[in-house]
């Protein structure tokens, strides 16, 4: 866990560390207490947020039905979601209302004026109020910006990333813009950092595929392996960030069947194991009475029975990543995702069966 820096104004240079359990007055919109990141209660315009409270709305727009557990995992192992942004925090009435809290009890509670250094009663009173410039140049606030349409920004960081180096990038002190406008600085949000962060949102059905035969398989004889036409549906997230006009669209698509036998005895079809999907969006060819003797365009032959324990074999869902936004550029690709299920198949020596 990163630890916080409190600067004070009797020890401008000098910062202290101090546990994410420490009261702070972290100031924002009630929604900011909606991200799975964030911590504590809210009362009237104070927070206790921690460093991955976002204010990022993510919904479910189509597809997603039987829904697993976990997200999709990134083919590409480079690629990493968004790991910091800057967002709307506070109105200016938050941020007087929190310093007018610190006026009342100066050394118990802190403002986190980024994610990991929060600010005491004095430097807040200074740069917020009286409109002092910092030492390092960052310019003030007469009387917190009483009467302009707008709010102060602050950096926020993914819960899932907290450890990463990147997570100090948006460290800029809290600061104002004006109603209807983007900040132009590093780490901006913008339409594809919402669609990257709705990457990690994105639930898709469980991996579950159809056998033929049921319970047990032959040694020599293929199995049957599909997925009936639209269980497995394009799904489709939006996420949009409140008072900035941004937003985007995150699809994802299925695009094949990857087959793991879980066992080297064992060919697959096609020999790759890859089962593309057809034009009616099924998988593979459901088995039909006297296609026994036929190779499945879909499928497992086992060379060896199993011996007590069965065979874990894997099918995973390969999905095609695409977002559109608000800035009306089209269509743009993000990494493919897959999604593993493990099944057992137990597999029997060659006999006379009913198929």
């Amino acid at each position: 866990m990163r630890s916080h820096r409190t600067a004070t104004a009797f020890l401008l240079v000098t910062t202290l560390s101090v546990g994410l359990s420490a009261t702070a007055y972290a100031i924002g919109d009630k929604g900011n207490q909606n991200s799975p990141g964030s911590s504590g209660g809210a009362k009237g315009n104070t927070l206790m947020a921690a460093t991955g409270t976002t204010n990022i709305q993510v919904s479910q727009v189509s597809g997603g039905k039987g829904g697993s557990a976990k997200p999709v995992v990134p083919v590409d192992p480079n690629w990493k979601p968004p790991v910091c942004w800057y967002e709307p925090v506070a109105t200016s009435e938050q941020v007087k209302d929190a310093v007018e809290r610190l006026k009342k009890e100066p050394n118990k509670d802190l403002v986190p004026v980024t994610p990991t250094l929060s600010w005491g009663r004095d430097l807040m009173i200074d740069h917020y109020e009286k409109g002092k410039t910092q030492s390092d140049g960052d310019k003030g606030y007469k009387n917190f910006n009483m009467g302009k349409d707008g709010k102060f920004w602050r950096g926020v960081v993914n819960p899932d990333m907290e450890d990463d180096p990147e997570a100090y990038d948006c460290e800029k002190n809290l600061f104002w813009q004006d109603a209807g406008t983007v900040p132009k600085i590093d780490n901006a949000p913008t339409p594809k950092v919402l669609a990257s962060y709705a990457y990690d949102q994105i639930k898709v059905p469980d991996t579950k595929v159809e056998l033929k035969p049921e319970g047990k398989s032959t040694v020599k004889v293929p199995t049957w392996v599909w997925l009936d036409k639209g269980k497995f549906e394009p799904v489709k997230v939006r996420a949009e960030l409140p008072g900035t006009g941004l937003w985007a669209e995150t699809t994802a698509k299925p695009v094949s069947l990857h087959l793991d036998p879980g066992t080297p005895d064992a060919e697959t079809f096609p020999s790759d194991g890859e089962c593309p999907v057809n034009d009616d969006d099924s998988i593979g060819t459901p088995y039909t009475k006297g296609s026994s003797k036929e190779d499945p365009p879909c499928g497992i032959k086992y060379l060896r029975a199993t011996d007590g324990a069965p065979y874990q074999m894997k099918a995973s869902i390969t999905w095609e990543i695409t977002w559109e936004g608000s800035d009306n550029d089209g269509v743009h690709d993000l990494p493919d995702g897959t999604f593993e299920g493990t099944q057992d198949v137990d597999v029997q020596e060659i006999q006379s069966i009913n198929r």
